[in-house]
């Protein structure tokens, strides 16, 4: 199976998807949400990992589709509390509705896919919910985290790290070691794939903050800069924080407590990031967690050429511009 073919089976099912007619204004928001233009990265991965140890890809389509409606209800909250406008290229559900819709729709989102998790195979079930379960509440812990850090100083890169581990990384990694589970993989292979989920989810996060400060915002499908303006603590600012010194930390320390001057903030930060190879410094970074993430992969006990396309996947979104 390749990429194209698990998105587009993900593609089909996502459109089938029937909801209750009534109340619309709870389900619609779900609809759209879900159906805007993505990546589906995460569904895909779950059956491409099923794949690897079983050509009946089919066992694994509820699984798929929970991670991704449960993917789409954290953008949705997330939204919501990081006050953002725009969400693939179009408006976000809480600016197009309102902000009690966005948290409604975005429970009914939660609960829809336990539905969909519920209906994977009996003899998978217990160890998925569980799974499903786990992760959840991880990435509410990586949130709390998220949230937390933004009203601090600084933070280390440790922190920063454990943090998007969490927030981002476990749900790739639990994507891949549900495909497997359902595939019939051994306890071995379920923790490698795991493993290179986390590493290549880690190396994901960094990505997106260095294309927030770096990225073309007509490929991306939203404004450059949103993490500068709300001083998120992303690994270029956590960086930053760690490497200025006199000057360069005043400089710093006066941009992020200046909210007055958006577009001015947004040059100078980026400036002094430049100043202070931070750019250079995050790729190396990225870089490192990839390589690390590919000898995981490595050690899954299928035939390489099987494994090709999650080799591929990882490269395409080290690589990506958007």
């Amino acid at each position: 199976m390749t990429f194209p073919d698990a998105l587009s089976i993900i593609k089909k099912n996502i459109q089938s998807i029937e909801y209750p007619s009534n109340p619309s204004g709870l389900y619609d928001p779900i609809a759209y949400l879900l159906t805007l233009k993505g990546k589906k990265i995460r569904p895909a991965l779950t059956l491409l990992a099923c794949n690897l140890y079983s050509e009946n890809v089919n066992e694994a389509i509820n699984a798929a589709l929970a991670w991704e409606i449960f993917h789409n209800f954290t953008l949705m909250h997330d939204d919501v509390m990081d006050k953002a406008d725009i969400r693939r290229g179009q408006a976000t559900v809480h600016k197009r509705w309102n902000e009690n819709t966005a948290i409604l729709s975005g429970d009914a989102m939660l609960i829809l896919s336990y539905v969909y998790m519920a209906k994977s195979p009996s003899k998978n079930l217990t160890i998925l919910l569980d799974l499903f379960s786990d992760t959840a509440a991880k990435i509410c812990e990586g949130q709390q985290y998220d949230m937390e850090y933004e009203s601090r100083d600084s933070i280390s890169e440790q922190e920063y790290i454990k943090m998007i581990r969490l927030k981002t990384a476990v749900m790739l990694g639990s994507c891949l070691k549900s495909g497997a589970i359902v595939g019939g993989a051994t306890e071995s292979d379920q923790q490698n794939l795991y493993n290179f989920g986390i590493l290549l989810g880690t190396a994901f996060q960094i990505k997106d903050d260095w294309l927030d400060v770096y990225g073309d915002p007509d490929r991306i499908g939203k404004k450059i800069g949103g993490d500068i303006l709300c001083n998120k603590k992303t690994f270029l600012l956590v960086s930053a924080l760690e490497t200025a010194e006199k000057e360069d930390k005043e400089t710093l320390f006066y941009w992020l407590n200046n909210n007055s001057q958006p577009d001015e903030k947004i040059i100078a930060i980026r400036q002094l990031y430049d100043k202070l190879a931070i750019r250079e410094k995050t790729q190396l970074v990225l870089q490192n967690y990839y390589n690390q993430a590919i000898n995981a992969l490595q050690k899954v006990s299928v035939e390489s050429t099987r494994k090709k396309v999650l080799e591929d996947i990882a490269g395409d979104l080290i690589e990506r511009e958007y």
